[in-house]
């Protein structure tokens, strides 16, 4: 091509693909359970996209043409690792709050997805955000990852992104009644993982808003009768890369207050932010110094009214990752 083809192609290209970029992190995201590995997906999709797209014959949108690199894309990258888990998708029974946690570095762990990283600095218009938010939720992604490469893909593509069974099909390179069999197994494997996804951020009502603000000003006070007031009676706690779940209030009432390193009010500072499209909060901790500084990004299940899930993340990138400042100071 010319230098002035070359330059319309690119302005074209820009144009077709650049409102993707989002929900192709999204997607990314849900395949891996790593924001990190989601962006250098998201990266490498364009790449390959941009090398291809002369070739480009429009027999689908560019949207699904795109959904098609990304997905396979990422189906390569999924050779060369193993599942993200959380603690409690390791098979073992919860742990006793009592014993001191044990952090598990070995292996990698499900991330967190925070909005920032999907939207920037916009406010992404509703319909758009309850889009490219679908089925990013924790409960969802780590259930997606009982499941091998493939099922995952096509599970996505169609229970996630609506896909039809033709357009799975091609994208993945099978057969129609291959990528069924396969959505099929998928289903049965996932159960009820996508029905314990807490609610997202856009769909809270005024009452759970309220649930979320009495739990972050509950640390904030370290009141733990109060923190634990706001659960579900079997709420579920738990810290990658920390190895252990805590189950119940009683259980997450006691680690809080054996294991957590607060003992006054304002130990502990939240700035609330959004994650996997859900309720969440940077959590700082005050140091000797009097300055806080992140100690975990907690994202939050609500469902009917109660917070039934807490995951939290002892991860200082997520904070950067989710524009929360490197500090507080009072």
């Amino acid at each position: 091509m010319s230098t002035v083809e070359d330059q319309a192609g690119a302005t074209t290209f820009e144009e077709l693909t650049a409102p993707l970029r989002g929900e192709l992190l999204a997607h990314c995201y849900r395949m891996l359970g790593s924001a990190g590995e989601a962006e250098d997906m998201v990266q490498e999709t364009y790449l390959r996209a941009w090398r291809a797209f002369h070739s480009f014959e429009g027999r689908s949108s560019v949207r699904t043409w795109m959904y098609t690199i990304a997905t396979n894309t990422c189906l390569t990258a999924l050779k060369r690792q193993g599942r993200r888990p959380l603690p409690s998708g390791l098979g073992q029974p919860p742990g006793d709050p009592h014993v001191p946690v044990v952090e598990d570095r070995s292996r990698d762990w499900l991330e967190p997805l925070p909005d920032r990283m999907v939207w920037g600095e916009a406010q992404p218009d509703p319909a758009e955000a309850a889009v490219a938010n679908e089925g990013v939720q924790l409960a969802v992604v780590a259930a997606l990852q009982d499941l091998p490469p493939r099922q995952r893909a096509v599970l996505v593509l169609r229970d996630v992104l609506q896909m039809s069974a033709a357009e799975t099909a091609e994208a993945l390179g099978c057969s129609v009644a291959a990528a069924n069999s396969a959505l099929q197994r998928a289903r049965a494997t996932i159960g009820e993982g996508v029905s314990r996804a807490g609610r997202r951020v856009h769909e809270l009502d005024a009452e759970e808003r309220a649930v979320f603000a009495r739990f972050c000003d509950a640390f904030e006070r370290y009141d733990v009768p109060a923190v634990v007031g706001v659960m579900a009676d079997q709420a579920s706690w738990q810290m990658p890369p920390f190895d252990r779940y805590y189950l119940g209030r009683e259980a997450i009432a006691a680690l809080i207050g054996t294991q957590c390193p607060a003992t006054a009010p304002r130990d502990l500072l939240m700035v609330p932010t959004v994650s996997n499209g859900q309720p969440a909060a940077g959590m700082y901790f005050r140091g000797e110094d009097g300055v806080h500084r992140p100690f975990q990004l907690v994202v939050v299940d609500i469902v009917d009214g109660v917070v039934t899930a807490v995951v939290g993340f002892f991860d200082a990138e997520a904070f950067a990752r989710a524009g929360l400042p490197a500090e507080l100071r009072d």
